[in-house]
């Protein structure tokens, strides 16, 4: 890893010795551009363009007032994102419905739900690809027809503490000293909404680092970064890849594969916001005290709900 001193990450236990099998293949990542192509759904109320990681997938919909946007026994949890406070929905599961205010994430348990869009804007739901209806709606679905070299599959944390519910947090959320982003976890996702950028990122105080064995989603909710992304030198020359240096632009999703060296600069003025999707949650930054805002509703590995 090589994080600048101010960069809270920097601050990480090291991670242990690395057990992995050696690299044989690479994947390459996988760059949707939802502001170029063309939605997977259009209709008169809601347009949603979806894009997949192996383990998470993106649905980004562009939505009028009264919007509905429902899942009929959906298989796990997933995640609605409302980015914007002018932007409020009511969200309905389980014989509950909530009226949640924009500038508010909240989780949705499994089976039947609903999201009604209360204002124009936009809605972004982030699901695990296990539901084959969503997985093969993705405009990159072909590029994952098998499995990505070097990516762990999903194996789901427990259940939340008092069972399967609606929950909502507002992502108006201070203090936490030291805190990187505001990172909310459930089942299967990890959800990290970064502290916004005003204009271009210090290129003197980037932070390239790399994961072993799981993909990074970083979607492009406002302004346009530039994803750095270098491949390790393998002892087989047939794999090694060209680095690449994508722009990319609001609305965007780029999935980084393991184990790329990689980081991403915002490059123009005004806001840059950038939103990094995991899944399944990581133990890193779970294990990180108050950086996991909504921790006490989702136990680790090895606690009891």
């Amino acid at each position: 890893m090589a994080f600048h001193a101010d960069d809270p990450r920097a601050k990480l236990a090291p991670a242990a010795p690395a057990k992995a099998a050696p690299v044989t293949a690479f994947a390459g990542a996988d760059y949707a551009r939802f502001y170029f192509e063309p939605p997977q759904d259009d209709e008169p109320l809601v347009r949603t363009w979806y894009a997949r990681g192996q383990n998470f997938l993106v649905a980004f919909s562009d939505v009028k007032a009264g919007a509905k946007l429902a899942r009929s026994n959906h298989p796990d949890e997933y995640c609605v994102l409302l980015p914007d406070a002018a932007t409020g929905a009511s969200l309905s599961a389980r014989g509950e419905t909530v009226q949640s205010p924009g500038n508010s994430i909240a989780f949705m348990p499994p089976g039947d739900s609903e999201v009604v869009a209360a204002n124009d804007g936009r809605i972004i739901r982030i699901f695990s690809t296990v539901a084959p209806d969503l997985a093969a709606r993705c405009s990159n679905a072909a590029s994952y027809a098998k499995p990505h070299a070097n990516v762990a599959l999903l194996q789901p944390w427990p259940e939340p503490r008092g069972g399967w519910k609606i929950r909502r947090y507002s992502l108006e959320v201070t203090g936490g000293e030291g805190r990187f982003g505001r990172i909310f976890r459930c089942t299967n996702l990890m959800i990290n909404m970064l502290d916004p950028r005003d204009g271009p990122r210090d290129i003197a105080k980037l932070s390239p680092h790399h994961h072993d064995d799981f993909e990074q989603g970083s979607l492009v909710i406002d302004g346009a970064y530039i994803h750095d992304i270098r491949w390790p030198w393998t002892p087989d020359m047939r794999i090694w890849r060209d680095d690449e240096h994508e722009f990319m632009a609001a609305p965007s999703l780029t999935v980084i594969p393991p184990p790329s060296v990689h980081t991403s600069r915002s490059v123009v003025p005004g806001l840059n916001q950038m939103i990094d999707i995991f899944s399944p949650p990581r133990l890193d930054f779970s294990n990180k005290p108050g950086w996991v805002i909504n921790a006490e509703d989702y136990p680790m590995p090895g606690e009891t709900a």
